[in-house]
């Protein structure tokens, strides 16, 4: 993942665009709310292939980080495998 993807996330943090989470981020795409999509490298192969589905209107960045370490950049106590942008 690249450190301008890493920095871009924890600008978010502090704002009301970031969605963390398979099913709130999975409805999102679907209602075409987002924007961008950062999928952890070890997501389940369900989840890659709903992301790719659902994601044609959104940038789907598919990062070399593990969900662990995506949830300890965003300061949470536990795996986060994807995370979406509000437009």
């Amino acid at each position: 993942m690249e450190k301008k993807h890493l920095d871009e996330i924890k600008k978010l943090l502090d704002s009301d665009k970031l969605i963390i989470g398979q099913d709130r981020t999975i409805k999102a795409l679907k209602s075409g709310t987002l924007a961008k999509v950062f999928v952890a490298k070890n997501a389940s192969d369900e989840l890659k292939a709903d992301v790719d589905q659902y994601g044609k209107k959104a940038e789907v960045v598919h990062t070399d980080k593990t969900n662990e370490e995506l949830g300890t950049v965003c300061k949470k106590p536990f795996a986060i495998s994807v995370l979406g942008v509000a437009k």
